[in-house]
């Protein structure tokens, strides 16, 4: 009797350890489950952080592949723009200097202007009183114009020769004409009637005696015939050589 009671009891206690290892194990399940909860709710934190993590990484790619473009972009025009004003910088400065040589170019023309015009505001006195009063001298620009009246060379209105008064007279200017060998003259018969061919031949025959007679060559010499606008007489203009200082000033320009 007392080995059954002693067997029950042995029976009783190992039922009553396996119950509470049963317990136990599945409090401890239980605790399991939720852990495993919890690590499925962190990796899918952690998956969706990853996942927005590659769509940002993926975005900044796209956006440094355009930002390199855009680099490259800008790198050529910047290269582009240098070479341009490089060249815009050799064209203005190319220009500069063409524009200096040209105010250079302009400067001496108007120089040799100024420096004639000078000449004939200083020379023009002078050669009124080596010409006295039978003569009037002015100037026109660079022009010394001297005027003298039909009676002084001509010994009349209608008279086609040279007087030896007028001889007189003009050995005088062709003195000043040798003194001022870069002028040229122009002999201009003056009238008021309109009859030109007398005019002519008065104004031929002072350029005939300037040359035969006082050694001044003829080709510094051209005659013309005009209205005198109500006055008449002859008059002698010293004017430089404009021929050749437009080919001076022409040569100037082209070169």
């Amino acid at each position: 009797m007392k080995k059954t009671i002693g067997l029950l009891v042995f029976v009783l206690l190992g039922v009553c350890a396996h119950g509470q290892r049963k317990s136990e194990l599945l409090a401890q399940i239980q605790e399991l489950n939720v852990q495993l909860d919890s690590v499925e709710q962190q990796l899918a934190v952690a998956q969706r952080k990853i996942s927005s993590s590659q769509a940002q990484a993926e975005t900044f790619k796209k956006e440094n592949a355009g930002l390199r473009d855009a680099n490259a972009t800008l790198l050529k025009n910047l290269s582009s723009f240098s070479e341009l004003s490089k060249k815009n910088t050799e064209n203005v400065n190319n220009a500069l200097a063409s524009l200096e040589k040209k105010e250079k170019q302009l400067s001496n023309i108007t120089d040799a202007i100024s420096q004639n015009d000078s000449i004939a505001i200083v020379q023009a006195p002078l050669i009124q009183q080596q010409l006295g009063n039978e003569a009037k001298v002015g100037i026109a620009g660079s022009a010394i114009v001297i005027t003298y009246g039909l009676d002084a060379l001509l010994g009349g209105d209608t008279s086609i020769q040279v007087s030896e008064n007028g001889n007189n007279l003009l050995a005088k200017v062709a003195d000043i004409v040798r003194n001022n060998p870069s002028r040229n003259l122009i002999v201009k018969g003056l009238n008021i009637t309109g009859e030109f061919d007398v005019t002519w031949k008065q104004a031929n025959a002072v350029a005939a005696v300037l040359s035969s007679t006082h050694g001044i060559a003829p080709d510094k010499i051209s005659v013309t015939a005009m209205d005198g606008n109500f006055s008449e007489g002859i008059t002698i203009v010293l004017q430089p050589d404009y021929k050749k200082f437009y080919a001076s000033a022409k040569s100037q320009i082209r070169k």
